[in-house]
């Protein structure tokens, strides 16, 4: 049995018609003969909405009781034994009610699709984990309700429901998604043209993400190297020079002109020579194109010119932005250079531009360095030189008019055998050597075209000049491959130096050292594999690139081990084994950014730990008088009414009793806020929200506190708020508690409340001694008691208690000064209808857990 496929219809906010477009979908597949049901639909009392349900099969929800209240979520193992082949799932964000089969329904629909069912849902972008963040800081509104990215994005399908900001906002006056009461509410608050356009952005830029992703695995799943110009992704190429700057700032110009273009910045290194690359400057470029939204890439590579593209190509770019050449005019004998060569290889699908700068043609500084590892072209013409230069140097020489003589004729071939060495090695040099004292002996010793040498001296001249050419050709190989080395050490020197430097910053984790090693030495992938013992099976604990990590370092092109239980493996192809060293140092450094980022969930946790620790040890510092004092007056009470030795009036027993029942409450008060704190500290705090007027909760709040010590103020007009009754109750009476307490005698606390915006604000106000604006927070940390208030007053923990539950309805609560003395708690509450319910809802406020 296969797993399921799972379609997704992703909005930029509530009322684009992602349910409607996933009712009609359903249709048109039932239309097919596709065996389709509704598992779970809201239809928010749209009417198109609950017209498309019609003629579709409906799976009976489950009905579950929470705190009084009845509440239905889709009954999974009722469409597990109905097997349909499509289940449409509504809101895959949504948080299902507390004793349901999972806790959010995205878990729900995965035991679906494991089943082999295909789904159909919908979700919006806001309610995407990663984009939290984002969302609050456009809309003001965290969302609580949320689902993975890695969820959205393992979907087989994804289709952008997309509406404008001007048609859903006429979409929402007409009536279409909201109820009339609540519209004016919604477009002056979450529905603001600004709003919705930032969100319409963040949808279509995360689509666009994905679908680039799948074009970079298909285009590596069928080998297309031909460039899709899909987008414009524009590859820079840097040298180190003082012009990288201008190129970059003019590629980003160039990426501005089309929506969702993409720089990306290149150095590549020569392994068998390295250019005049300052690291100091190339740091800064590095620094520039980051900031400006780039990315910098560097690559090694023995040609730079075919490095250059096949960068690009594997990229999928579209431009490619060079500078003009800082090579003298003389210098161009040597070749055509990287920009031309580029341009006349790049294509008719990979632009290429040529950008003037103020070092044209300044020289590139230090001459670049050649290395023992030639190209082909460089063999070829060495032994080109060896072998040709000798028969047209006789040549030449033979029809000459004037006699040079034999030192002179020797020099000239001497000069051509050092000319093979330095350009194809010593091998070409030899042979050169060789064939000149050949060809010397046959054309210009005595006697000619003869083997045999009539004068000693000449013969003692040849064997010198053998001797000689084969000295100078292995000292100019030599100092070639020395040259080689120090280039290749600088270059291995460079790319560490940025490793270290990432590394020692903080910068860099696994992952990214991974990507980095990847793609500096050209490989497929890059994993690090890891395992307990020597007996033990690897797994991995990081991987970059395509296709799977390898089971085991054996199975890779390339591996290099780290430690005893721990290696990198490459995949891609086999690697010289000079550049083990370079490897060794990224696996090395991997190793650490992975044992780092261990020490640092740790640190976390240890810092959790020991935030634990100052809890329980604040706790029983404050509790160990608080609880003692109540319990000590309980028993003495009780002592006192079983002593025989003492007859006690109705009055004193009455007084007794009394006493013993205070000392309860204040310990039962005590517990309360014990548990309440601990709830909040372990986050199981699950409120259940909903729309309830001020008026009928604010007055049970004042149970705990003597009668007429309060003052009331709700009006009657006041909108409803979406908040968790009991949780607000809770908040509210700690907060009057604490008013009452430090209130003067005879002072009565005020209650009021009062609507701004799309907030409803209580504040509960007193005429005690006020707070200093430095610790106005400090009082809202567990065990905090400010001045010098009683021990038998508490432990501190009512206003930890009230703001906590605050928070957990989507509240704030701060204190501010009393005018004219005092202090003030202002609770801020959302109004009914200004915070959208969940993906596709009508703006009915959503559970949220805390």
């Amino acid at each position: 049995m296969g797993r399921g496929r799972l379609r997704i219809h992703l909005g930029a906010a509530p009322g684009v018609g992602k349910t409607y477009a996933m009712l009609a979908e359903a249709h048109r597949r039932v239309e097919r003969g596709t065996d389709c049901v509704v598992a779970f639909v809201e239809h928010h009392d749209r009417p198109r909405t609950e017209a498309l349900l019609q003629g579709l099969e409906q799976v009976e929800r489950r009905r579950l009781e929470h705190r009084g209240g009845t509440f239905t979520e889709m009954d999974v193992d009722a469409v597990l034994a109905r097997r349909p082949h499509v289940a449409l799932v509504d809101e895959l964000a949504h948080t299902n009610v507390p004793g349901s089969r999972n806790a959010k329904r995205w878990q729900d629909v995965e035991e679906l699709l494991a089943a082999g069912i295909d789904v159909v849902s919908t979700v919006n972008i806001q309610h995407l984990e990663s984009l939290g963040d984002v969302v609050e800081s456009i809309t003001g509104v965290r969302q609580r309700e949320t689902v993975p990215d890695e969820v959205v994005r393992r979907a087989d399908q994804i289709e952008l429901v997309d509406m404008s900001p001007e048609a859903l906002r006429r979409r929402m006056a007409h009536g279409n998604i909201y109820r009339p009461d609540k519209v004016d509410a919604a477009l002056s608050h979450y529905f603001r043209p600004g709003n919705l356009t930032a969100l319409r952005e963040l949808a279509l830029l995360w689509v666009a993400d994905r679908v680039d992703a799948h074009l970079q695995q298909y285009r590596a799943e069928h080998h297309v190297s031909a460039i899709w110009g899909s987008r414009e992704r524009i590859v820079v190429g840097l040298t180190g020079g003082p012009e990288g700057r201008t190129l970059i700032r003019r590629a980003v110009r160039l990426a501005e002109k089309g929506a969702g273009g993409e720089v990306l910045a290149v150095y590549i290194a020569r392994s068998d020579g390295l250019t005049s690359a300052s690291p100091k400057e190339l740091a800064v470029q590095r620094t520039l194109v980051e900031d400006l939204g780039g990315t910098f890439h560097h690559v090694v590579g023995d040609d730079v010119p075919a490095a250059l593209l096949a960068f690009a190509r594997g990229a999928n770019a579209t431009q490619i932005v060079l500078g003009s050449s800082r090579r003298r005019t003389w210098q161009y004998v040597l070749g055509p250079g990287v920009g031309a060569t580029v341009a006349r290889d790049s294509g008719p699908d990979l632009d290429v531009h040529i950008v003037t700068h103020d070092e044209v043609a300044k020289g590139r500084g230090l001459p670049a360095a050649r290395g023992a590892r030639l190209g082909r072209w460089r063999i070829l013409w060495g032994w080109l030189i060896a072998v040709g230069g000798p028969a047209l140097l006789t040549l030449l020489l033979s029809h000459a008019d004037a006699e040079l003589g034999l030192a002179n004729d020797m020099l000239l071939f001497l000069t051509l055998t050092v000319a093979a060495a330095l350009v194809g090695g010593l091998a070409p040099a030899l042979a050169s050597a060789a064939l000149g004292s050949l060809l010397l002996n046959w054309f210009f010793t005595p006697p000619l075209h003869r083997v045999s040498i009539a004068d000693p001296r000449n013969l003692l001249a040849l064997l010198v000049f053998v001797c000689v050419a084969v000295a100078v050709a292995s000292v100019v190989d030599l100092a070639t491959r020395r040259t080689h080395q120090a280039a290749r050490l600088r270059a291995e020197s460079e790319i560490l130096s940025f490793l270290a430097g990432g590394v020692l910053r903080g910068e860099t984790g696994p992952e990214d050292l991974l990507e980095r090693v990847r793609e500096t030495f050209g490989m497929e992938s890059a994993a690090l594999l890891e395992r307990a013992d020597d007996l033990a099976p690897w797994t991995c604990a990081g991987r970059v690139g395509a296709g799977p990590a390898p089971a085991r370092p054996e199975d890779a092109d390339v591996d290099v081990p780290v430690g005893d239980h721990m290696a990198l493996a490459l995949t891609g192809r086999v690697l010289p084994a000079e550049d083990r060293r370079v490897l060794a140092a990224f696996a090395a450094q991997s190793a650490v950014a992975l044992d780092r980022r261990r020490l640092r969930h740790e640190a976390d946790r240890a810092g959790e730990l020991a935030e634990g620790n100052r809890i329980r040890t604040a706790l029983l510092a404050a509790v160990s008088h608080d609880l003692r004092t109540p319990l000590a007056g309980i028993k003495a009470a009780v002592s006192s009414l079983r002593s025989d030795d003492v007859a006690w009036s109705p009055e004193d027993e009455a007084e007794l009793l009394a006493g013993i029942e205070e000392g309860a409450d204040r310990l039962d008060h005590l517990v309360g806020n014990l548990l309440d704190m601990s709830r909040l500290q372990t986050g199981t705090v699950t409120p259940l929200i909903r729309e309830i007027d001020l008026d009928e909760v604010v007055p049970a709040a004042l149970g705990g506190v003597p009668e007429g010590s309060v003052d009331l103020d709700i009006p009657e007009t006041l909108p409803m708020v979406a908040v968790d009754p009991g949780l607000l109750e809770r908040s509210v009476a700690n907060l009057v508690e604490n008013a009452v307490k430090y209130s003067p005698r005879g002072s009565r606390v005020l209650v009021a409340a009062s609507a701004l915006a799309d907030r409803v604000e209580v504040r509960v106000v007193d005429r005690g001694p006020g707070v200093p604006d430095a610790a106005k927070e400090r009082i809202f940390e567990p065990f905090q008691r400010y001045g010098d208030a009683p021990r038998g007053a508490g432990v501190g923990l009512g206003l930890a208690v009230a703001r906590g539950f605050a928070e957990a309805i989507n509240g704030t609560l701060a204190a501010e000064d009393t005018p004219g003395g005092g202090l003030t708690m202002v609770l801020t509450l959302r109004a009914a209808g200004a915070q959208p319910g969940p993906a596709g809802s009508d703006g009915r406020p959503e559970r949220q857990t805390t």
